[in-house]
C-alpha cells in the first residue's frame, strides 16, 4: 500500500495528538477540528478503504469505537456524535488508509458541520424494498 500521511504519523515523521493507542489502533485529533474534539481513529495495520479491510482488524477497530467515543463524551459532553466512514473518492475519502471520524455535536455552538439525509421511503415500494434487499442478501450466499 502507498504511504499516507497516516502512515507518517503511525511512524512518527509527522507529528499527532494522540488520545488513545494499544497494539492494533492509533486515535488521534483531526488537524481541521471541524468541531471541538474531532478525533480520527486508524488501525495500525493499514487498508485503503473498508472493502479491503480484513474482519479481524475490523474487529479491533470495532472494540476500539466505544472507546474513544466515550472518552470524547466523558472530556467534553457533546450533545451528539457523529461517526463518519468514507470510502473512496466519490465519498470524499481523501486519505486512503482506512479512518473514522468521531465529530462531537454542540447544540448552540455553530460549527459549521453539517450534512442532510433526503429519504425516499415514500418513493420506494415495499416490493422494491424486498429486490433490494434480496440483491444485498445473496451476496452472502
Amino acid at each position: 500500500m502507498a504511504e499516507t500521511v497516516f502512515s507518517k504519523i503511525l511512524s512518527g515523521e509527522i507529528p499527532s495528538f494522540k488520545v488513545y493507542e494499544d497494539e492494533f489502533v492509533y486515535a488521534f485529533l483531526d488537524i481541521s477540528q471541524v468541531t471541538k474534539g474531532h478525533t480520527l481513529l486508524i488501525p495500525k495495520k493499514a487498508s485503503p478503504n473498508i472493502f479491503e479491510t480484513d474482519e479481524e482488524t475490523m474487529a479491533h477497530i470495532g472494540a476500539a469505537l466505544p472507546k474513544v467515543a466515550n472518552a470524547i463524551k466523558k472530556a467534553f459532553n457533546p450533545d451528539g456524535l457523529n461517526i463518519i466512514q468514507n470510502n473512496g473518492e466519490f465519498a470524499d475519502q481523501s486519505v486512503f488508509h482506512i479512518h473514522f471520524h468521531f465529530l462531537p455535536r454542540y447544540e448552540n455552538d455553530i460549527d459549521g458541520f453539517g450534512y442532510h439525509w433526503e429519504t425516499h421511503e415514500n418513493e420506494i415500494n415495499d416490493e422494491q424494498k424486498q429486490a433490494i434487499a434480496n440483491q444485498i442478501k445473496a451476496q452472502f450466499e
